[in-house]
């Protein structure tokens, strides 16, 4: 059981730093609520670290992801940081059995946002949700009790389309901090030069083709998600049903502002909220009505499926599960000390 007091600190910053998780959260069951809360204030704190510090100071988001390393590897080894979200997060793994690649996986995506990365296609950028969006939809699973393959694959198909709804609504404050998300085939298709947009972010219809393009395939997999958040335990499946509804809605308040997410967040209201989670409730106790959809049993996507093998019930992680965020850290490693000794030469 986290503590009380950790417990607290977690609820208050994902109140103040995830608004839309914070509704979805009010409608899952306490006994997932609570490790959730633990989980999403790890994520954010692990978030906040590398984005919070400047696009151009390079070393020190090297640093940030290293230290994280560092506190994710004392938190398997039962001697978490002296700090709320660390405490309940330790207790949260040792209570769920949660497999280290997922949050190895999360912390994969970081280095790669340290790196500056920018990704060529559209599987390029669904391998860079899969890490920092679809690994919390398995942790999810995973304080739910899911661990079978299919249940994991269509969590893994909603956090894709949540972040691909993240990316669509932040162009604009991203390229403003010369970050850039969208596919690069799909800009240079549209004739839209991605250095030249960084250094001047402007809207156009070519973007908004771009930013709409990105939006309808996020659709398509919020509607393959589906048939997973049906077949979750009922206690469940509204609150996972309202973070479905709540990001979709994002991404419907940005096609009515024309897809343009250079001019600002494209927002949605109180009222807006409140309605999604009446529907999500609804739809909640009339998914047992409903045939069970065939696309349950779809095959997890590419970028995805070593997330989901990984959660799966009886699998036993191997080592090479981690080899690729130990790479990703090493190389963040490896630019810190040129960093270090360019500075001692100069």
């Amino acid at each position: 059981m986290i503590a009380p007091a950790e417990l607290a600190h977690c609820r208050e910053a994902i109140r103040t730093g995830s608004l839309s998780f914070h509704a979805a959260s009010k409608l899952l069951p306490r006994h997932v609520r609570d490790p959730a809360l633990a989980l999403y204030a790890f994520c954010r704190l692990a978030d906040d670290a590398v984005d919070e510090l400047t696009e151009t100071d390079e070393v020190s988001k090297a640093q940030a992801v290293l230290r994280l390393g560092e506190r994710l590897d004392d938190v398997y080894a039962g001697r978490p940081w002296n700090a709320p979200v660390d405490r309940a997060f330790a207790t949260l793994v040792a209570d769920f059995e949660l497999p280290r690649a997922l949050p190895d996986a999360l912390l994969e995506g970081l280095a790669w946002d340290a790196q500056n990365r920018r990704y060529a296609t559209l599987s390029d950028v669904q391998a860079y949700s899969a890490r920092v969006a679809a690994a919390v939809g398995a942790m999810m699973c995973v304080l739910m009790r899911v661990r079978d393959a299919d249940r994991l694959a269509r969590a893994c198909d909603l956090g894709v389309a949540m972040q691909l709804t993240n990316i669509a609504r932040d162009v604009g404050e991203d390229a403003r901090a010369r970050r850039l998300y969208l596919p690069l085939d799909w800009m240079n298709e549209a004739g839209i030069d991605p250095d030249r947009f960084l250094d001047n972010p402007r809207f156009s219809p070519a973007l908004a083709d771009v930013v709409g393009r990105l939006l309808a395939h996020a659709d398509r997999l919020y509607l393959r998600a589906e048939p997973g958040i049906a077949d979750l335990p009922l206690s469940c499946r509204p609150g996972i049903f309202a973070a479905r509804h709540v990001y979709a809605g994002i991404g419907s308040a940005l096609r009515l502002q024309g897809c343009n997410s250079i001019a600002g967040r494209a927002r949605t209201g109180r009222g807006q909220k409140l309605f999604w989670l009446g529907l999500s409730l609804v739809r909640s106790a009339a998914a047992h009505l409903m045939p069970r959809a065939a696309t349950l049993h779809a095959r997890p996507l590419p970028e995805v499926a070593f997330l989901v093998e990984a959660a799966a019930q009886n699998h036993r992680p191997r080592r090479a599960g981690s080899e690729a965020v130990l790479v990703a850290l090493e190389a963040l490693r490896a630019r810190d000390m040129r960093a270090r000794r360019d500075l001692r030469s100069s």
